[in-house]
């Protein structure tokens, strides 16, 4: 079992800052997600706790230990790619076997180790198919009892779902949170993706261009996220982001009309989610303008309206239907709305 401490770990390319001043705790056990678009550092983040990559500044540190020097092989980390990299002259037993064999353990336990790993994954009917007669969905669960078999202190996992399709995602994420709980080891999850993070992660990691935006559990990001970065990156749909302004403790933008918002006045950005809004008809509520789209989901429809200069998105009851064009109204209250500097876009309190 692995507590890993990061401090103050920055990795620059000349004048390009990857990762800027990284701090964070992660305790033992722990299912940490990176989390943030395409180049924002997390990757980079991983590889440099794994030793793939040197930072240019900072200390990692494993059980206490400083691991900067340390090659990857002797930090007693695996990990999990996106790509797989399974060896395609090999059976899947070979395949989950081979750490074993680079590890020099003895090959008495070889059998059982296997055995254990493969079936953690469900893939004790297939230890003899090569690579190239697996789908997708088996190749990944390789690369995951590939890492299991190790039994390491740190399990790194980057964008392991990415290749796969929409429903082998879903099945392979419910696998990846179960075996977690089985195995209790300290693992970094990396990907873009804010539905995984959000039901894989202990806590959460929101990047941002090299910079941590926001470090908390899911429920936290999603409910009080520190920013706008956050609030629209977290979310199916994203937060609704409106600017605005604030007179005698109403909110004003074009169409939008919300009274009750106390604590500030002038420029403002204010948020709120499509499912804290509900549908109130024409000429009713505190937001009204003419459908923009209407989406069918089957558990709910999703109305989105063109105002305050922005898309708005509500979501309504499943039977609901409406028109493009239609006038609409919906109501939010105050006190579900939160509010972001108009410049800088952080949380005001």
């Amino acid at each position: 079992m692995a507590e890993i401490q990061l401090k103050r770990v920055t990795k620059r390319w000349g004048d390009f800052v990857g990762v800027q001043e990284f701090d964070l705790e992660i305790a033992d056990r722990e299912f940490l997600v990176l989390l943030g678009p395409s180049g924002c550092g997390k990757t980079t983040t991983m590889r440099m706790i794994a030793g793939l990559e040197d930072p240019t500044s900072g200390d990692i540190l494993i059980d206490g230990k400083r691991v900067n020097d340390l090659d990857p092989k002797d930090r007693d980390v695996a990990m999990v790619f996106q790509s797989y990299g399974l060896y395609p002259n090999m059976n899947v037993w070979e395949n989950i076997r081979f750490p074993l064999k680079v590890r020099k353990v003895p090959e008495a336990e070889h059998e059982e180790r296997v055995k254990r790993a493969s079936a953690m994954v469900e893939l004790d009917d297939f230890l003899h198919r090569k690579p190239a007669a697996l789908s997708g969905g088996q190749r990944q669960r390789v690369a995951l009892a590939r890492a299991i078999v190790r039994t390491p202190k740190v399990f790194l996992m980057d964008e392991p779902l990415s290749n796969l399709d929409a429903k082998l995602r879903v099945s392979t994420r419910a696998q990846i949170k179960n075996l977690s709980h089985e195995l209790q080891v300290t693992t970094i999850y990396v990907t873009h993706d804010q539905i995984e993070a959000m039901t894989l992660a202990d806590r959460v990691v929101v990047m941002k261009q090299g910079i941590v935006q926001q470090v908390g559990t899911p429920t936290d990001i999603y409910d009080s996220p520190a920013n706008t970065f956050v609030a629209g990156f977290i979310g199916n749909p994203a937060m609704n982001l409106i600017d605005g302004e604030v007179v005698d403790g109403t909110f004003h933008a074009g169409g939008v009309e919300i009274a009750g918002v106390a604590g500030v006045n002038g420029s403002v950005t204010l948020g709120f989610r499509a499912e804290d809004a509900r549908v109130a008809g024409d000429g009713q509520g505190n937001i009204q303008a003419p459908v923009y789209s209407m989406e069918l989901l089957g558990d709910s429809t999703m109305v989105t309206v063109r105002a305050g200069g922005a898309l708005i998105a509500v979501k309504a009851a499943k039977d609901y239907r409406t028109e493009i064009k239609a006038p609409f109204g919906a109501h939010v209250p105050a006190s579900i709305c939160h509010l972001f500097h108009a410049k800088s876009g952080e949380r005001l309190v």
